[in-house]
């Protein structure tokens, strides 16, 4: 088995951060995480003169490569390495180059084509379960050429794995050797191959039996951290004594890891409510956000409308009739002609066809649902819609400007004709939009009356925990002040609050801006209840916080939880915590520190390790050890063994003696 690390970054591109390469620390993350071969790939750009000098240091295989964006997505196209191809490579990527100006630009599959030519020569590896995702018909028009992809996570990689459509996944570190890097990503993939080439990893590639994430473990275990710890990819325990290492070890896995949901010890005792009520909301915000979005937009419609300018319109419109009609004898030879009182062209509105064009764009290209889309309208009928749809929007718009530029110059016209004529003209009126806002105003109301009444709009169980969220009429000017978190004067707007387009004007009167109106109708509430309907206590708000960061772990790809026992009781994490992290370790690799016998031994975890400090030579000395928690000796990366039994008690119970003692003398003495 081989370890590769076919995604790497050597150059700080436009579509990269900054970052100040370090030689060196490619020659240490190699040698310290015994990497057999690796892959340069930086964005759109091939540095000829850095490659073979990482290649002249190293003394592994270093592949040429670039990381493309092509379609909207990314593509690692790595080659062979003899001088030949490494030359005619560098050639290819400088056309790359030459189309990738800034961080925008992307390559069709049309330019990736013709500028690398023969695809068989070159290992394709897209953006697959990782943003920004290449899409699926973009694969599609890379076939056969295409055999893996890219995943962003151990989870997704294991998901990838059992997916029987889908592609041979790979996790790469897609790291920045940068001068001030510390610990470095453990994000490899092991291949079933004894010498390394660029055919070997494609033959490997094409063949899920042939992939890894550990070297002898298989999928069901991963490196953690770049000292070697492997740990599950479901329920790991890590035990410890005082100062041996468990915090530091945890703090590692997060670094490597990248993307971790780490709990750390003490964090969540918030007793106060006023620190309570400031996390629920933020949660409370994206409720409030997308229960308001669709009305957000109705408020920045009928914000447009002015019924007062309408009247006044209308009123002169009618007054130069009058006028016109009066003097309909006295035309002079301006006045009549045909232009003088001629009408402008109406101008149609494009939203609903750029909505309809946005949506089937949407269909097309979303990738997470294509089999169920595909599954009801076919690709091809899709793009066929797009097509005509904007077809039609290029004839409209088109249509649209002429009208435009017709109404300039009757405009122009109208002008020179008044300007020399003594007659009276007749105002233009728009009567078509003056009865749209009409009638925009009354669903208006109609719409902000529904909007206002009482109503639950959200309840979230969590474990023993009802959040249930309202909406209600507004009924102090405290309250806006609240919404708007200022101390603007809100009691003029809210004599209005019963005539809702009367009270969207008073409220930009007093301040509020635009953007922020559609938040002042109606106020969100949300609240925490126990098991019983109150509302939490102080101790239990932090139980809260802990389910629901737990909860959270979902947009994660591990879990780390430091010492939950420092928090919480004992009863709590039985009920409670135990059984929610068992469910989240069948969705991802979790990792408790503890030394508490009711999560440590009671939780029943796949693996367990152990951390352990020694004085050797006058100098401290920490390892740890693993196993399942079924073995019989635990073992360290250094070949060094412990006892499983005898670690576990010292760790959980202070030792057999004290574990027996408190057995026998403190809890059987309380039996009847």
């Amino acid at each position: 088995m081989k370890k590769i690390d076919l995604h790497t970054h050597t150059v700080s591109t436009i579509s990269d951060y900054p970052f100040d390469f370090d030689l060196s620390k490619v020659k240490e993350y190699v040698d310290k995480l015994k990497i057999d071969a690796l892959a340069i790939t930086n964005h759109n750009v091939f540095d000829l003169g850095q490659y073979l000098q990482i290649k002249n240091t190293l003394a592994i295989p270093v592949f040429p490569g670039i990381e493309v964006d092509l379609e909207g997505g990314h593509l690692l196209v790595i080659t062979d390495i003899d001088d030949f191809e490494v030359s005619n490579f560098d050639e290819k990527c400088k056309q790359v180059s030459a189309l990738i100006k800034t961080n925008t630009d992307t390559l069709t599959i049309e330019e990736f084509k013709r500028i690398f030519n023969d695809l068989n020569k070159y290992i394709l590896i897209p953006h697959y379960d990782k943003s920004p995702e290449i899409k699926k018909q973009t694969i599609a028009d890379l076939q056969p050429y295409i055999t893996s992809g890219e995943v962003a996570s151990i989870p997704k990689f294991i998901r990838m794995m059992k997916g029987q459509d889908a592609l041979t996944p790979v996790l790469f570190s897609d790291m920045r050797f940068k001068s001030n890097l510390k610990d470095f990503p453990t994000r490899h993939t092991f291949i079933d191959l004894k010498e390394i080439s660029l055919a070997g990893i494609k033959s490997c590639l094409t063949d899920k039996s042939k992939v890894s994430l550990t070297k002898e473990s298989g999928n069901d275990f991963f490196q953690a951290t770049d000292e070697g710890l492997i740990l599950s990819t479901g329920l790991n325990i890590i035990l410890g004594g005082r100062s041996s290492g468990k915090t530091v070890t945890l703090d590692k896995i997060a670094a490597s890891s990248g993307n971790a949901k780490y709990i750390k010890q003490f964090s969540l005792l918030q007793n106060d409510e006023e620190t309570f009520n400031r996390t629920n909301d933020t949660r409370l915000s994206i409720i409030n956000n997308s229960y308001l979005s669709e009305f957000k937009s109705v408020v920045e419609d009928v914000v447009q409308v002015d019924l007062k300018q309408n009247l006044l319109s209308i009123e002169s419109y009618l007054e130069s009739l009058k006028k016109f009609a009066s003097e309909s004898e006295k035309k002079d030879l301006y006045s009549k002609c045909t232009l003088f009182s001629e009408e402008l062209f109406s101008l149609n509105d494009f939203k609903n066809l750029d909505k309809l064009v946005e949506s089937v764009t949407a269909l097309i290209e979303n990738n997470e649902y294509q089999d169920i889309i595909t599954k009801y309208i076919s690709q091809a009928n899709l793009k066929g819609l797009l097509k005509e749809l904007i077809q039609k929007a290029i004839i409209s718009k088109n249509e649209s400007e002429q009208k435009k530029w017709l109404n300039t110059i009757i405009r122009d016209i109208q002008r020179e004709l008044r300007v020399k004529t003594t007659s009276t003209f007749i105002e233009n009126v728009d009567f078509y939009q003056i009865a749209t806002d009409e009638m925009k105003v009354e669903k208006f109301n109609q719409v902000v009356t529904e909007l206002k009444k009482s109503r639950i709009i959200n309840k979230v169980e969590l474990g023993k925990f009802s959040i249930i969220t309202t909406a209600k009429p507004i009924e102090s000017a405290y309250e806006l002040q609240k919404i708007g978190r200022d101390k603007k004067i809100y009691s003029t707007a809210l004599t209005k609050y019963s005539e809702p387009f009367s009270y969207v004007q008073k409220l930009r009167e007093t301040g509020v801006e635009d953007a922020n109106l559609y938040k002042f109708f109606v106020k969100i509430e949300s609240v925490t209840l126990n098991k019983d309907g109150f509302k939490v206590s102080g101790g239990e708000r932090s139980e809260f916080n802990l389910i629901h960061e737990i909860k959270d772990a979902t947009k994660y790809d591990i879990l780390l939880i430091d010492e939950p026992e420092s928090s919480f009781d004992n009863l709590f994490l039985r009920k409670e915590i135990n059984s929610l992290i068992k469910d989240m370790s069948q969705l991802m690799p979790v990792v408790v520190v503890t030394h508490n016998s009711t999560v440590g031994a009671s939780i029943k975890p796949n693996f367990v390790a152990i951390t352990h400090k020694s004085i050797e030579d006058k100098e401290f000395i920490y390892r740890i050890f693993s196993g399942y928690p079924s073995d019989k000796e635990l073992v360290c990366s250094d070949g060094t063994k412990i006892k499983n039994y005898e670690a576990i008690l010292n760790c959980l119970e202070a030792g057999e003696d004290a574990y027996t003692e408190r057995k026998n003398q403190t809890y059987e003495i309380l039996k009847d």
